[in-house]
């Protein structure tokens, strides 16, 4: 895959906003490139707690929804939430079938089945909530682009609340003069801050967040404390950072304020996933529920029921508690393995045949589980970095799930040959469909003959934050580092890069051998380990094919040689039996 490495260039009096808030000008830097500009947003950006988040009954809807709630709550009225069987909707179920408990509603729940369901409502589930009494659905994490079946719903006299955070429908043939017509459903309310006419100032948050808010503004209605609904921030930080959302503005605060939370949760299914993965005596980061604790969240909806992920969190005993993390954990365990099998097959394909030339990936795997498609998706994008799309056999028909890159918005790509598929949804980013399998290569055709993608935009950036040597690296500059946190999309780790750094020695570590720890020096004879977590085989082949075999083997034994590479890095610091060394974790390379 090609990359071009640039410096970001944003220009700011890093001096003088070091002195103000107490920070390195390397940090002072980092911020800017994150595009935080002038001291309040700084301040907010580095102080900014529960004080600075928006009103949620700025959200339009909001108020609405809360009033049609109390009067259904006052009259005994069955309300029965759907939410997703994701870990952004498991979690919105959860926040909003405890609040309403809390509020002494007559509710239930239903999370669709990922296998016989598919995503989000269908006239099945509405078909069932009509035959059990249930007067009010109540949706979270979708129900946007439901119009067939919020209409149905709406024909049983049925009342219909939704929560969302996905993108609207919108007519591909008709624009108005400021822009696009979209179509809605006929929901008696929608919560959703990317609905047409919404002017919550901030766009970005997941399913749980919507549902949070609209908790806030119920619970302020019906006189409960405001520290109670504080009790769901942890959720909605979960579902934040699992759900991939840009972690600035609000959803920084969140997580921000939801990490402190989870760190003493009284949770029962929160503390025993925690302890499940051997994480009770660390300090839980955004990375472990991105990549450790999110994962068995979401791995039940991908092998089994989102329901057990929900019991999880409902848990009332430890021991419950307990036994579900257990099984969580087996499932992830499980769903690695598919994945790992999956994107094999899936690289074979694309490196053996026309795929290769696409501009879009539409890689078709009908053996793979059609749960482990979306993570497929996102390897293949990670490697190849184009929009995929990877698709498998369901039930009826195919279903898929795709992962785009910054200069494909894959929603809109979509609804310009929606006839193409028989249900989709999602975001400029990721999104899920079913289609036809006859009508697969189709697919594939229109995608890439409508796509308009450069050869510029299929190179992907990296964008170095401060070129440093890796002399100027201590201790205090790392920990100084630790206001940027929580890291993320939108908030990435910052990036540091030297060119010509001396290779003195190379080991491949781990059972799996999927490390590679590196001893480099630069030119003013600093020695650093640096540890590089993508393919060791890889980086030696390469240093071979730069350098020769036999430069390659003396790396390989620590005896002098003539390698040198650039490396882009994030600095750390490693721990072991008490003593604590500086060191670099590598996230690209240059051979030479």
């Amino acid at each position: 895959m090609k990359e071009k490495w640039m410096v970001a260039a944003k220009r700011a009096d890093f001096k003088a906003i070091g002195q103000r808030f107490g920070i390195d000008q390397v940090t002072a830097r980092i911020i800017r490139n994150r595009g935080v500009v002038g001291e309040e947003a700084v301040a907010v950006y580095l102080q900014g707690g529960l004080e600075s988040l928006n009103d949620p009954a700025a959200l339009k809807g909001c108020t609405e929804a809360v009033r049609l709630l109390q009067e259904k709550i006052r009259d005994g009225k069955k309300i029965r939430i759907i939410g997703d069987y994701d870990i952004d909707g498991v979690n919105a179920t959860y926040i909003l079938y405890r609040a309403l408990t809390r509020c002494g509603a007559n509710v239930d729940y239903e999370i669709p089945d990922r296998m016989k369901d598919g995503f989000g409502l269908n006239i099945k589930l509405v078909r069932l909530a009509y035959e059990e009494g249930v007067d009010t659905i109540l949706t979270c994490d979708n129900g946007i682009a439901a119009v067939e079946q919020i209409a149905y719903a709406k024909e049983q006299g049925m009342t219909v609340i939704i929560t969302d955070h996905h993108e609207p429908y919108f007519d591909t043939e008709k624009r108005e003069e400021n822009g696009r017509i979209y179509i809605l459903p006929g929901a008696d309310v929608i919560v959703n801050p990317k609905q047409p006419g919404c002017t919550y100032p901030y766009k970005k948050l997941c399913g749980a967040a919507v549902a949070w808010k609209l908790i806030c503004v119920l619970y302020q209605a019906m006189g409960i404390p405001k520290r109670e609904a504080l009790e769901f921030l942890e959720f909605a930080a979960i579902a934040t950072v699992g759900d991939v959302m840009d972690l600035d503005g609000e959803n920084r605060i969140l997580v921000k304020e939801g990490l402190k939370r989870l760190q003493t949760t009284s949770n029962p299914g929160l503390r025993a996933l925690i302890a499940a993965n051997g994480l009770s005596d660390s300090q839980i980061t955004s990375y472990h529920i991105g990549f450790v604790l999110g994962p068995c969240i979401n791995a039940s909806g991908r092998l089994d029921t989102a329901k057990r992920s929900l019991q999880l969190l409902l848990a009332k005993d430890q021991e419950e508690a307990g036994k579900l993390a257990s099984e969580l954990k087996e499932l992830n365990d499980a769903r690695k393995q598919m994945t790992q099998d999956g994107v094999e097959e899936a690289c074979r394909q694309i490196d053996n045949t026309s795929l290769m030339d696409d501009r879009v990936l539409v890689v078709y795997l009908p053996d793979c589980h059609e749960s482990v498609a979306g993570i497929i998706a996102g390897r293949l994008r990670e490697r190849y970095y184009r929009p995929v799309f990877v698709v498998t056999d369901g039930e009826e028909c195919a279903k898929g799930s795709g992962r785009s890159i910054e200069a494909y918005s894959m929603f809109d790509e979509m609804m310009r040959c929606q006839d193409l598929f028989l249900k989709f949804g999602g975001h400029p980013m990721a999104a899920g469909f079913s289609i036809e399998k006859a009508r697969i290569d189709e697919m594939r055709s229109r995608l890439n003959a409508g796509c308009t993608l450069t050869q510029d935009d299929l190179v992907q950036k990296v964008l170095i934050d401060v070129p440093m040597p890796i002399d100027y690296i201590t201790e205090e500059l790392i920990n100084g580092l630790d206001v940027l946190e929580p890291f993320g999309k939108g908030n990435e780790k910052p990036l540091f890069a030297e060119k010509g750094l001396k290779l003195l020695s190379a080991r491949i570590l781990g059972k799996n051998r999927n490390v590679l720890k590196l001893q480099v020096s630069n030119h003013t004879g600093i020695i650093m380990e640096a540890m590089y977590f993508g393919d060791p085989e890889v980086f030696l082949q390469d240093v071979a094919a730069r350098y020769g075999e036999d430069e390659r083997q003396k790396l390989c034994w620590g005896r002098q040689n003539a390698v040198y590479a650039s490396f882009v890095y994030y600095p750390s610091v490693n721990e072991y039996q008490g003593r604590r060394t500086l060191q670099i974790v590598v996230k690209n390379y240059q051979i030479g």
